[in-house]
């Protein structure tokens, strides 16, 4: 919400049957882009982006999330600013980018000047680099040394802000929530997968190490010791006799 002065916040909803709820929500708002945040046992996030009511509509898994409060970076751009978009140059190769571009453009993007939360001017520069067939999220303060360096873009400097986060699209739909497939990560792997292959490595690691402590009893049973003829060398003996 604070990157988005011009958003409008709603109440959690149960949308694990139908999202459709949602649609009618954002219309009601007078809205025509949602983002929804989705839970999974506790511990895993999704966010969906959708154009309402008709699409289309992303759901990315979110990865390696780091708040302003956690970063404590030293930019601090003003509240309710707009924002410069910068996009990676690779979302512009292939026809599934360059629809994720759009989206975050209308979504992150100030479509007017005239809203009531959002300030005539510009001072940070969202980016989103495509690396690792993700989508990285950083934010950045437009630095000025004077006010005669507006018109001089070589003595701008950017100052991280905050937050981090980390966008892996899983699928892409028509409409919105629903819909045709437009495309489906194949890179992508659920939380719940990579878990279960957590538990199992520890389990066959386990049955490693039972298998060979009974590898070792057998071994030490077929080749028992030779007794040591100066094991009583050293024990005491009566003296009375």
């Amino acid at each position: 919400m604070q990157l988005l002065p011009s958003g409008k916040k709603e109440n959690k909803l149960d949308t694990k049957k139908d999202k459709d709820v949602v649609n009618e929500i954002a219309e009601l708002k007078g809205c025509t882009s949602c983002i929804l945040f989705e839970v999974r046992k506790r511990m895993d996030l999704y966010l969906w982006m959708a154009k309402t009511p008709n699409g289309p509509s992303v759901k990315f898994h979110v990865q390696n999330i780091h708040t302003m409060a956690e970063l404590k970076l030293t930019g601090n751009h003003l509240k309710g600013s707009r924002a410069i978009l910068s996009f990676h140059g690779a979302f512009d190769e292939q026809p599934h980018l360059q629809l994720l571009k759009e989206l975050l453009s209308q979504i992150f993007g100030s479509s007017t000047k005239k809203h009531q939360k959002t300030k005539p001017f510009i001072d940070h520069v969202f980016n989103f680099t495509l690396a690792d067939n993700r989508i990285w999220f950083r934010n950045y303060q437009i630095v000025l040394s004077d006010d005669r360096s507006k018109t001089n873009f070589d003595k701008m400097q950017l100052v991280e802000v905050g937050p981090r986060f980390v966008l892996n699209p899983v699928k892409m739909f028509s409409g919105s929530f629903k819909g045709q497939v437009l495309y489906e990560n194949p890179n992508y792997v659920s939380p719940n997968t990579v878990r279960a292959d957590e538990r199992r490595g520890k389990s066959s690691r386990y049955v490693q190490k039972v298998k060979a402590k009974k590898r070792r009893k057998i071994h030490e049973e077929k080749n028992a010791k030779a007794p040591d003829e100066f094991a009583d060398l050293w024990q005491e003996h009566d003296l009375s006799d």
